[in-house]
């Protein structure tokens, strides 16, 4: 079939699915009733599943050359997955009440089409590697008790392994559906309703009328606003597609080398995943994970997040300074009161949606109270006043930001159902304590391997998802460290891999819309994103850098680490402000100073401020006698 077929097809069953999902949340989660009763939470996962996963198939093709044909064999995988879902939805209670054993002729058909329907759903959306690990995790039950070393688990039946993944609190209705269903579904929807109200356009003419008049005024855009839609859409990718397709060519056109542009929007979007008041799905299953509410994850993730930025942000300045780059021209910055006018209902909502979070412990309710706001706010602002096809955009945009997470998130239970079912996830944990030699460092150096491998093959929240059940516990039990912070040292990690050779996928896609060398923009998007190997060292030794102890400590450490990482920022683009240009072995020396600085140990910070302040003497004497020495 045609192209425009599909397209026609996908702009009626998106929205159609975003008001049926969106409508079942609310009626679920909301507790509402019909006659006293109301709808059991299998039969409200089943319902979701049954919902969204069909329209995977017709988003992403089976092959690269099938991209925007709709074909019958997709119609048909579309209309199995629902079928089967409907039916275990309508089954839900009774599985619940008499479990799913012995398994019925029609279960055990039900669960393995749904199974290998829900396998090939992985594959299409995160590739042939993630949906053969899930698979392995998925039917390694079966023979288990077969696998040498520290892999042997306890095996089950073919049968009762199917059992497990479908049925079961333990597959995907647990961690998977617990966190699309209960946290997850809210915030995609309040993050479509955003975009879909004009908020992208109201924080980039923002960001331009704030920053735009700055020297590197248009890098400095792309930080902000790549952060922004980074936290939105929780995706590193889809965020330098989006905003990167603009903010790319406008730092090329100022003067930005492409490698460079092309490695900021790269280095900005991967941010934007760990970056409040919303983030990315990775948040939320580290919440489920660690079972604490989603707002104290948030908080702990505010300080690395603004550390990040911050020296984001020195460094596109630096580099600005070094090559003479100007700021925007008067024509091309938007006024701030007109910005504001246009758009301060934005403000208003987010607030309230970090009040709703914080004080107001609503959680999973947060985010429709917040949609709802910003639905009245925009009737009553005229110039953000919401037609239908802007209610029907939000839909849209809902229901794919969900069938995309859900294609990645559901095989996730089978991750899990796999390791914790057989008794393997504690054998694994012993073998990494013995393989780090139960030293802290060996420990870290061999969790950080695995995370950075699983980030490189595209698979962060599997990544995190296997490393959370294997290695974290064996960072805890030879560290005695915090459990939040060890859990984000690990998130942190995984992404590194988005920015860092021999993968870099985010950094690739920027060098494709830069025209760049993908390699240069790649190790130019590592160099930037210096605060993503570091800051996850220093809150994993010092919990107080994610709040995690006395406040007036968070703040001490948070201002030297703001001195010691601005720092770091000058010395690796070579230019001192105030100073100017600084060569090999002055760089060497900030860049040391820097470290030290930033280290959060009250020693190493006494090094730094030392040091700092003989470099500042000695480039005070140097500019006073004109003499270059270096």
């Amino acid at each position: 079939m045609e192209k425009s077929n599909l397209e026609g097809v996908m702009q009626v069953c998106l929205p159609i699915s975003g008001v049926i999902g969106i409508g079942l949340a609310i009626f679920v989660l909301f507790s509402f009733n019909i006659g006293g009763k109301t709808l059991y939470y299998g039969s409200y996962s089943f319902a979701l599943i049954a919902c969204f996963l069909p329209l995977a198939f017709l988003l992403v093709p089976m092959r690269k050359k099938d991209k925007g044909r709709l074909h019958w064999y997709n119609i048909f995988f579309g209309g199995l997955t629902a079928i089967c879902a409907l039916y275990l939805s309508t089954k839900a209670y009774e599985l619940l009440t008499y479990g799913f054993l012995p398994m019925s002729t029609l279960y055990m058909a039900t669960t393995i089409i749904l199974f290998s329907l829900i396998a090939e759903a992985a594959r299409r959306s995160a590739g042939l590697i993630f949906a053969i690990i899930v698979l392995f995790f998925g039917l390694y039950p079966i023979f288990a008790d077969h696998v040498p070393g520290p892999f042997r688990g306890m095996s089950f039946s073919f049968p009762e392994t199917m059992g497990h993944m479908i049925l079961s609190p333990n597959g995907i209705l647990g961690i998977p559906m617990q966190i699309l269903g209960d946290l997850l579904i809210g915030f995609l929807f309040f993050a479509s309703a955003l975009r879909a109200f004009g908020a992208g356009d109201f924080f980039i003419n923002l960001a331009k009328a704030i920053l735009g008049k700055y020297r590197g005024g248009v890098a400095k855009v792309a930080v902000v606003s790549s952060a922004f839609f980074g936290s939105l859409s929780g995706s590193a990718i889809s965020n330098v597609v989006s905003t990167g397709s603009f903010t790319i060519p406008a730092m090329k056109k100022t003067g930005y080398a492409p490698a460079y542009a092309g490695a900021v929007e790269a280095c900005a979007s991967t941010g934007g995943v760990l970056m409040p008041p919303v983030m990315g799905a990775i948040i939320f299953v580290m919440t489920a994970m660690l079972n604490m509410e989603y707002r104290q994850v948030m908080i702990a993730a505010f300080i690395p997040s603004i550390l990040y930025y911050y020296t984001l942000l020195v460094q596109v300045d630096c580099y600005a300074a070094k090559k003479g780059i100007k700021g925007l021209s008067e024509q091309e910055i938007p006024s701030i009161k007109e910005t504001l006018k246009r758009g301060w209902q934005y403000f208003g909502v987010l607030f309230f949606l970090v009040w709703g979070l914080l004080y107001m412990r609503w959680e999973r309710l947060a985010p429709f109270y917040a949609t709802g706001l910003l639905f009245l706010l925009s009737l009553i602002n005229p110039y953000t006043r919401p037609k239908l096809k802007t209610i029907l955009e939000m839909f849209r945009s809902t229901a794919e930001l969900i069938v995309q997470t859900m294609a990645v998130l559901l095989p996730i239970g089978f991750v899990v159902a796999g390791l914790i079912a057989t008794g393997t996830a504690g054998s694994l944990t012993t073998t990494i304590i013995t393989l780090g030699r139960e030293s802290l460092p060996f420990v870290l150096f061999l969790t950080v391997m695995m995370a950075f491998v699983f980030g490189m093959g595209g698979m962060g929240i599997a990544g995190y998802v296997i490393l959370s059940v294997i290695a974290a516990p064996a960072i805890i039990r030879v560290g005695g460290l915090n459990q939040l912070a060890v859990h984000l040292f690990i998130a942190y990690y995984g992404m590194l891999a988005l920015i860092t050779p021999p993968v870099a996928v985010a950094s690739f896609v920027a060098a494709s819309i830069a025209n760049s060398d993908p390699l240069r923009t790649a190790f130019a998007s590592m160099r930037l994103g210096i605060v993503l190997f570091v800051v996850p060292i220093f809150f994993l030794l010092e919990p107080v850098l994610i709040l995690q102890g006395p406040i007036i400590k968070s703040l001490f450490y948070f201002a030297t680490s703001l001195v010691g990482l601005g720092l770091v920022g000058f010395s690796i683009e070579g230019y001192l402000p105030k100073f100017g240009r600084i060569y090999f072995v002055e760089r060497l020396a900030i860049f040391s100073a820097g470290c030290l600085f930033a280290f959060p140990l009250w020693q190493s910070i006494t090094g730094g401020f030392i040091a700092t302040s003989l470099i500042y003497v000695f480039k005070k004497i140097k500019l006073q006698r004109k003499i270059k020495l270096f």
